[in-house]
Formats: structure tokens, C-alpha cells, sequence
């Protein structure tokens, strides 16, 4: 994966955006009992043929369309067809997938640039379930309690499947591509040495022992689904929603503790500080400048500090010629402090002057060094607010494709909801494993078991929250049984071994689809729902 920030393409998101319109137009007759021949449209007032056609962009009235769909904030198209809201639903995916991916990036380089402390430790996490949460909150929002009872189930759907796919396909692809031989005598994995093949039992990956720890706390983190599966447990429907407020505030007090646990113990942050170096480049550069120039990047108004940034341009710049040179640029990379990471400091040095050097004359002089930090700066503290948009319209898409074709939402918003959300993180946790280290290795699996952990306590706790102010009827014990099974099983499994051999892999593949075969089976079978 590529050091810099990952910007969407914006000729495809403007294309995007107007085909999105676009898809909600609809067409309007004209009227042929008009006897003004201004408005005539060529065609004989009797003739029996079709009458022709404009193009409208709004909404269908009574006349053109045999149903009606309500527009998300009164412009964003809508449609009551499965391809309609097929269309819609990637759309609004692929632009929740751009906002989740601005947050995390700006999260992580929050937290590289101000290092582990109070705001790496109470608000970076949250930032990085913000998306999810978004959608489940949007999902038990709208309209009457029946409807909100409906669309709720897509919130579950998102829960169900975000852990589920971290904990199942993840973590299955991470084994995959991070396997190295596993040592004859230790058993554990030799870094870069990949020599067997698929071996199921020669091959594999090794953690550490903070990997295990990352395991048990997720497997802890699970204590407010028990909670509310209590009631269904030894049945006494009449005590659900009881549980349901006992539930939400024992995950608002895990989610509370487990952030002051990261102020107090910051061996998360610095682990996922870890995890986020390997990926940028660029926060590297900004706090080694920071703590050079005796002074701070931003103004108290979060504008760029130019005068402290022009003092960083002269301390590199070293002979005092007023331009940065590659060798230059190349001594401040090697000075900066990477804690254990593997960079290819000529690599690094070449994008830092593509990225400054403007003119292209191989050194970068004061102003572009100034509008290259500057645009950094930018990038690092922006949070994009995209998720928040978007969350609505994509969980009205997948409802309205639930209608249409006729497919339960859960599974709709199962299958496809975590990949809007996760799949940026998905893929760097995979390119990240693929180095075939056991630091490498230990660092992502701590990733996955820090996101899920988010997921059971700041997650469930909206939904919950959702469910008890909103008087919906508990009816999701057979998701709720899934999310437990899966974090158990594949927590217990990494808190007490360190190394896992390839055939484990499989595993954690089968869990997918027996999650979804066991909803259906309970909900649909069963008559849990």
C-alpha cells in the first residue's frame, strides 16, 4: 500500500454523483387536452398513439409510477426498483467507503503527529467505529417506530457482519498471505522464509504475547450481547427490556473504561501508532519536525504556522543555499525515528520530492516546501463528515432493494454494508500481513482485535440505545447469538496460542457462511423472530 494519504478520484466521484441524479429521473407526460396549439407538440390532438415523453429529474407522482418512494432529505434520488436500488446502494457504498477511509486515515495521523496520550486514548477509537455507528444510528432513526423496527434490522445487519468479516475472512486472508515455515524445533514462524508452500501444518504466522492480551479483551468486550440474551436464555420475555438498559449501560461503561484504559495503559496506541507508521510516511515527518523547530505547525485557529514551517525549511536545509536537496531530504528521513519499521529510505525520499517539487528541478525550494506542509497539515486534520451524510440514503437504498426483491435486510446489509465501512482497512491489514514478520503479524491481528472490540461496545451500545428510547421490540437474538459465538471462538482461540498453523485459516473461512446458514435457520426455522 502506498505511504500517502489515499485521495478518491475525483472524476470518478463526479461521475458518480451526476449518474446518481441522473438514476432519479422519471418521465412526465404531456397533457394532449391542451387546446392552445403553443403547446402543441406536433402530434394530432385525437391520435391514439403514446403520448410523448419529457424528461423530469424528481420525484414519481401517482401517474407514472404505480408506487412511491421518499427522497432522502428531500433531493437525493430515490426508486422502488431491485436495479434502481442496486445502483443506488453501490453508489452511496462506494461514497461511505471514501468517508470511512478519509477517517481513519486522519485518525491515524492524529495520533502519529500527537502521539499516545488523552486524545489518542478517549477519542481516536471512537473515530475509527464512527462509520458504523453512523449507519446503525441512521437506521433506527427514521420515521415511525414500525418503520425504524424494520430498517433496524440493517444496523444488525452492519454489526453482525463487520465482526463477523474481521474475525472470519480477515483474519483467515491475513494467515494466507503472512505465512512463513514454522521452525521444526520452536514452532514458531522464521520471518521472509516462505519455503513450504501451502503446507497446512509447515506454514503459518506468529504473534506476541500483547496480541493475546488485544484477543481477551475483545473476548471481554462481548459481556453486554450475554446480557441481553438473557432474557431468551431462561425466558422471561417480560424482562427484555430490562436487559436491554442493563446491556447498554454496562457497553457505555466497557467503552468508557477501555478508553481511559488506553490514556492509563497506552500499550494500544503505541501499538496501533506502530501499525499506522508503516503506512505514512508523512506524520513521520511532521512530528520529527515538530519536535526540531521548538514550536507548533498549527495555530491555535488550526491554520498552518508558516513562520515555524519556514524554520524547518532552514534547518534541513543545511548548506543555506535555500533549496532542500535529495541528500538533504534523505539525512532527515534517516534522522527520524521509525520504531522497527522497514523503510526504503530512497523510496521515501523520492515521493517526498515528487510530492514538494513542483517545478520539477530535483531540490525544493522555501514556497514549495511551504505549500507541501502545508497541504499535509490539512490532510491530517481533516475528518471527513462524508460518513454522516451518506449513512441515511444508503441504509434507505438497502431497505428499498430489501422491498424490491424481496430479500431479508439483514443479510442484505450483512454481506454488503461491512464492505463500505471495512474494505479500505481490510486491504491495508492484508498488504500489511503480506511482509511476513512476526511484528507485522502481530500488529494486524492486534488491528482486528481492536476493531472488533469497538465494534461490540460502541456499536451495540447505539443500537441498543436505539432499541430502549425508541420502544422497538427486542427480535434480534438469533444475530446477537452469532456475534457471540464468532468473538468467543475466535478469541478463546487467539488468547492462549500465539502461533497458528495455515489449515486454521480454514477455520475462520467456514464461520462466514455457517453465521449466515445460522441466522436464517433460527430466525426462519426456528421462529426466533
Amino acid at each position: 500500500m502506498s505511504n500517502w494519504i489515499q485521495r478518491p478520484p475525483s472524476l470518478l466521484l463526479l461521475l458518480l454523483l451526476l449518474l446518481l441524479f441522473i438514476s432519479g429521473a422519471v418521465s412526465r407526460p404531456i397533457d394532449n387536452t391542451l387546446s392552445d396549439p403553443a403547446f402543441s407538440d406536433g402530434a394530432a390532438a385525437n391520435s391514439s398513439s403514446t403520448p410523448p415523453h419529457l424528461l423530469r429529474l424528481g420525484r414519481p407522482t401517482a401517474s407514472s409510477a404505480a408506487e412511491s418512494c421518499e427522497q432522502t432529505y428531500g433531493f437525493l434520488p430515490c426508486t422502488t426498483t431491485a436495479l434502481g436500488n442496486l445502483f443506488l446502494s453501490i453508489v452511496y457504498g462506494y461514497l461511505m467507503f471514501t468517508a470511512a477511509t478519509y477517517l481513519s486515515t486522519g485518525s491515524e495521523l492524529l495520533l502519529e503527529i500527537l502521539g499516545p496520550g488523552i486524545v489518542g486514548g478517549l477519542f481516536l477509537p471512537i473515530l475509527g467505529a464512527l462509520p458504523d455507528a453512523l449507519l446503525i444510528l441512521v437506521s433506527g432513526l427514521s420515521g415511525s417506530p414500525e418503520t425504524a423496527q424494520k430498517q433496524v434490522l440493517i444496523g444488525m445487519g452492519l454489526l453482525a457482519g463487520s465482526t463477523v468479516m474481521l474475525l472470519t475472512l480477515l483474519w483467515g486472508s491475513c494467515v494466507v498471505v503472512g505465512k512463513t515455515d514454522l521452525s521444526e524445533t520452536t514452532g514458531r514462524s522464521i520471518d521472509l522464509q516462505d519455503t513450504k508452500g501451502f503446507s497446512l501444518f509447515g506454514s503459518g504466522v506468529t504473534t506476541d504475547l500483547w496480541t493475546s492480551y488485544a484477543a481477551r479483551i475483545m473476548v471481554i468486550s462481548v459481556v453486554p450481547f450475554v446480557i441481553v440474551q438473557l432474557p431468551r436464555i431462561f425466558r422471561f420475555p417480560s424482562g427484555e427490556r430490562i436487559m436491554v438498559l442493563v446491556a447498554l449501560l454496562v457497553a457505555i461503561a466497557f467503552l468508557i473504561s477501555y478508553c481511559l484504559y488506553q490514556v492509563f495503559q497506552p500499550w494500544i496506541q503505541r501499538r496501533h501508532l506502530a501499525y499506522a507508521k508503516h503506512k505514512h510516511l508523512i506524520s513521520g515527518i511532521l512530528r520529527h519536525a515538530q519536535e526540531r523547530v521548538f514550536g507548533k505547525l498549527l495555530t491555535p485557529e488550526g491554520d498552518p504556522n508558516i513562520e515555524i514551517i519556514k524554520k524547518l525549511f532552514h534547518v534541513i536545509d543545511q548548506d543555506k543555499n535555500g533549496k532542500v536537496s535529495h541528500s538533504e531530504l534523505r539525512a532527515l528521513i534517516i534522522g527520524i525515528q521509525f520504531d522497527e519499521i522497514d523503510l526504503d529510505k530512497d523510496d521515501a525520499v523520492d515521493k517526498v520530492m515528487a510530492e514538494f517539487d513542483t517545478n520539477r528541478d530535483n531540490t525544493i525550494e522555501e514556497q514549495e516546501f511551504i505549500v507541501g506542509i502545508s497541504k499535509w497539515l490539512n490532510e491530517a486534520k481533516h475528518v471527513v463528515a462524508n460518513s454522516a451524510i451518506f449513512a441515511d440514503p444508503l441504509v434507505d437504498a438497502v431497505d428499498n432493494f430489501s422491498k424490491a426483491t424481496s430479500i431479508p435486510s439483514f443479510f442484505i446489509s450483512f454481506i454488503a454494508m461491512p464492505l463500505a465501512t471495512n474494505s479500505s482497512e481490510a486491504v491495508s491489514a492484508i498488504i500489511f500481513a503480506s511482509r511476513k514478520k512476526q511484528r507485522t503479524s502481530s500488529l494486524t491481528f492486534s488491528e482486528i482485535y481492536g476493531a472488533v472490540t469497538m465494534n461490540n461496545i460502541l456499536c451495540l451500545a447505539v443500537f441498543l440505545a436505539l432499541v430502549y428510547v425508541r420502544h422497538l421490540v427486542w427480535d434480534f437474538s438469533a444475530e446477537v447469538l452469532v456475534i457471540l459465538i464468532v468473538s468467543v471462538v475466535m478469541g478463546l482461540f487467539a488468547s492462549f496460542r500465539i502461533t497458528f498453523s495455515l489449515w486454521m485459516c480454514f477455520i475462520a473461512f467456514l464461520f462466514y457462511p455457517l453465521s449466515l446458514v445460522l441466522v436464517y435457520v433460527l430466525d426462519y426455522l426456528a421462529g426466533w423472530s
